[in-house]
């Protein structure tokens, strides 16, 4: 059965990250990109910000239990000529200014491949990505490890996202964060990155399928059973790890993001899932077809609260006309 009431349950009590930690995480970068502006050594050089990665695409998930959650955002900068046979500067200045910070100096940050990382105790961390774009015309992010570029574009990216989002009526995301879920909370096809999962899925929603069939996509249940389903049979046709061009069309690929022994797992365990997706689907039992969407997804999977018994105080009977005392219950 659909069950799509369970799957909202699941989605806002369980799935979803919650208001409270993305209105700090708002703050979060707020401050820190007012602390890199305010630089007397780089402030020069930074023209804006944005939202990258799993917050920009609104596919960001609670962590599993105590665990930080991350997000990313692009730090816009402008060249400087002194750096230009060293990209590895801009990420190592970034650095060098948290360093100095009367606050971002005394927490955690450290310098990755492409970003600089700052880590907020039991909470979040941020990753911040230098972004440029070259006087010839190249959008570029850093690979420090190479002390390159690397071609990027993300809003690209992130208007690709919205346009299968909008195809699959609103639910591309939704089973994007089910997915992720499924990966981080229950340990299934671990070390498969989110911008892979994320570009696999993605790519499976076309307008052929709404043309065919226009409830193709028409909830969330049955847009996460043709999409895992859509997915293993892509998958099933690939047994060695195909090259996954970025779709916003910025001429680089994914492909150093996983090996063979990553993908031939993962594609092991998307087919195991989509048997498990369409059994709990197609049962006509209710009882019978919640604990098999349990069994994927866990007790987070249950029926909404209904008003009697979320009301933590319910109205009290009213009086009878009689003389006879009134009688109820505690809520």
């Amino acid at each position: 059965m659909k069950l799509t009431d369970y799957f909202n349950v699941l989605l806002k009590d369980t799935v979803n990250l919650g208001q409270v930690k993305l209105d700090s995480l708002d703050s979060r970068v707020e401050a820190v990109y007012k602390a890199l502006k305010a630089d007397e050594q780089i402030g020069h050089l930074i023209l804006g910000k944005t939202p990258q990665g799993s917050w920009a695409h609104k596919t960001i998930i609670n962590p599993v239990g105590s665990n930080e959650f991350d997000a990313d955002f692009m730090l816009d900068m402008s060249e400087n000529a002194d750096w230009a046979d060293d990209p590895k500067k801009y990420i190592e200045e970034v650095y060098a200014a948290l360093h100095r910070h009367s606050t971002y100096g005394n927490m955690p940050h450290s310098r990755k491949c492409r970003c600089v990382r700052v880590v907020y105790a039991n909470s979040m961390h941020l990753d911040i990505v230098p972004h440029l774009n070259l006087a010839d015309g190249r959008e570029v992010i850093v690979n420090r490890d190479d002390n390159d570029w690397e071609q990027t574009d993300p809003q690209g990216f992130t208007d690709w996202m919205r346009d299968k989002d909008a195809l699959a009526k609103g639910n591309l995301r939704k089973v994007i964060r089910l997915m992720k879920y499924l990966r981080d909370h229950k340990n299934s096809f671990t070390g498969t990155r989110s911008i892979l999962l994320t570009t696999l899925l993605g790519e499976q929603v076309t307008e052929l399928r709404t043309l065919l069939d226009p409830g193709y996509y028409s909830d969330v249940p049955t847009t996460l059973l043709h999409l895992v389903k859509d997915l293993d049979a892509w998958l099933q046709a690939r047994p060695i790890k195909p090259s996954i061009p970025d779709p916003s069309g910025s001429g680089v690929t994914f492909d150093h993001r996983w090996e063979q022994s990553t993908y031939s797992y993962f594609r092991d365990r998307i087919h195991v899932h989509a048997a498990e997706i369409e059994e709990a689907y197609e049962e006509e039992n209710k009882e019978r077809s919640i604990e098999l969407w349990q069994g994927i997804f866990g007790d987070g999977f249950k029926a909404p609260a209904t008003s009697s018994s979320s009301a933590k105080f319910p109205a009290a009977a009213p009086a009878a006309a009689s003389t006879v005392g009134r009688s109820g219950r505690a809520g």
